[in-house]
């Protein structure tokens, strides 16, 4: 369901000041990306971990942020795939989520939020009003109009789904959100690449766990980042 008005959610000039614009050359490792701004070559930290694959292409377009604190030149904030900008930077999700959940995009607007929230031997990304487990993942991956969760394996992530399924047993709501940073028509697990997940999905849908995703976009020249619909799960 695409929303009228798209609100906006988040300026990533106020989280990371100004931003410019590069081009992609080569993925060193999973954290290090080698760039190109202007003519000199300069080293970039990924905070995605993805394979990102169909993204990180030769020469695509980068929004990049000055990183003078750290080791590194940049951070890399966001990537171009044709005619969208995907914010491919984790450090926002849980900002991003937060301000979702705060405006009532989840069917209500709670009194109380907390973050990070030890359970058992993980962390839960929120506990709202005392009593729902909320999950965060970010997916970029889209085929044929079809988001698609993982793009690589994620044993935490399927730790995580275990986790849910049995909070909701206990008496608790539980439920994941899904920043979908490319447009498409609906979310789904990805089988083919990661078929354990898949599995505790499905499982957990049928607990009772509760799945929510949105369309989020992102505008280069202003830093905004906005909710534009809601993605069936």
């Amino acid at each position: 369901m695409r929303f009228k008005s798209p609100f906006k959610l988040l300026d990533l000039k106020e989280e990371f000041g100004e931003l410019l614009t590069g081009t992609f050359v080569e993925r060193l490792n999973r954290f290090v990306v080698l760039v190109k701004v202007g003519d000199e070559l300069k080293k970039a930290h990924l905070s995605d971990t993805g394979r990102l694959r169909e993204l990180l292409t030769p020469s695509s377009p980068l929004l990049l942020a000055p990183n003078p604190k750290g080791k590194l030149d940049y951070k890399v904030v966001a990537v171009k795939k044709s005619y969208e900008w995907i914010l491919i930077n984790t450090q926002v999700h849980s900002k991003i989520a937060q301000r979702l959940i705060e405006k009532g995009y989840l069917g209500f607007r709670p009194k109380e939020v907390l973050r990070e929230v030890k359970v058992g031997k993980s962390r839960i990304d929120f506990l709202i009003d005392k009593d729902f487990y909320l999950e965060v993942k970010g997916c970029n991956l889209v085929v044929n109009g079809t988001c698609l969760f993982p793009d690589a394996p994620t044993e935490r992530g399927r730790k995580h789904l275990e986790e849910l399924i049995a909070l909701k047993r206990k008496g608790y709501r539980a439920g994941v959100l899904f920043l979908a940073f490319r447009r498409c028509s609906e979310l789904r697990p990805n089988s083919k690449t990661d078929p354990a997940f898949s599995e505790a999905f499905e499982r957990a849908k049928a607990s009772g766990v509760e799945f929510f995703a949105f369309n989020l976009s992102l505008h280069p020249l202003s830093g905004e980042v906005r909710v534009i619909g809601e993605v069936p799960v």
